[in-house]
C-alpha cells in the first residue's frame, strides 16, 4: 500500500511540482487523491479508474434462493419426522409404563367384582385424568360337563348378577390412552380365585 501512495505522490509532483516542504510531507489533496488510489484500479498511465460495484442480479440471487431450498426444505422434513416419531415413541413408553402398572394393581387386588379403582390409579399415578384407563368385564360361564364336546362361554358383565361366587373366573380388559389420545394400548388380565 505505500509503494502504491509513493508511486502517486511521485507522479503528482512531477506534473504539479514538487508539493513536500522539505520535510518529506505531502499536503492533504496527496492523501485524499491516495485514498482514491487505492479504491481504485491504476492503468498504465497512472490514471484511476473506478470500481464498478454492481452486486448481484435478480437472476443470481433467485437461482441462490431455489438451491438453498432444494437442500433445506429435505432436512427440515427429516427434523419434523424424526420429532413425530420421537413423540410417538415416548408417549408409547408412558402408556405401557400405566397398563403395566394397571395390570400389577389389578393381579395384587383382592378378587371382587369391579376393578376399576385400580385401573384409574395407575393413570393418576402418571398425572393423567382416571378416563385415560379404562376397564372391561367378562365372567366365565363353565359349560354343563367339564366335557371339552362342551365348552364354556365368556359372558359380559363384572360378575353374575353383580355378586360374587365361589370359583368365579373373570377376564378384564385393561386399556390406556396417551394423553394426547395418539396412542391407545390393550392387556387382558385373567384373575380368578381358583
Amino acid at each position: 500500500m505505500g509503494s502504491i501512495s509513493a508511486g502517486w505522490r511521485t507522479q503528482r509532483r512531477a506534473r504539479h511540482g514538487s508539493n513536500d516542504n522539505g520535510l518529506g510531507r505531502v499536503d492533504s489533496v496527496d492523501r485524499i487523491d491516495s485514498v482514491d488510489r487505492i479504491d481504485g484500479r491504476i492503468d498504465r498511465d497512472g490514471h484511476t479508474e473506478a470500481r464498478r460495484d454492481r452486486g448481484f442480479s435478480i437472476v443470481e440471487v433467485m437461482m441462490t434462493i431455489t438451491l438453498v431450498s432444494i437442500a433445506v426444505i429435505p432436512l427440515m422434513d427429516a427434523t419434523l419426522t424424526s420429532i413425530r416419531a420421537s413423540t410417538v415413541a415416548r408417549e408409547s413408553a408412558e402408556v405401557e409404563t400405566v397398563l403395566s402398572n394397571a395390570a400389577d394393581r389389578v393381579n395384587r387386588a383382592p378378587t371382587l367384582c369391579d376393578y376399576r379403582i385400580y385401573v384409574e390409579a395407575a393413570a393418576l399415578s402418571k398425572g393423567w385424568p382416571a378416563g385415560k384407563a379404562t376397564a372391561t368385564y367378562q365372567y366365565y360361564v363353565p359349560g354343563a360337563s367339564a366335557l371339552a364336546s362342551d365348552p364354556g362361554t365368556w359372558a359380559s358383565g363384572a360378575c353374575p348378577g353383580n355378586a360374587r361366587t365361589p370359583r368365579l373366573i373373570q377376564l378384564i380388559t385393561i386399556s390406556v390412552t396417551s394423553a394426547s389420545g395418539k396412542v391407545t394400548r390393550t392387556v387382558k388380565v385373567v384373575k380368578s380365585d381358583v
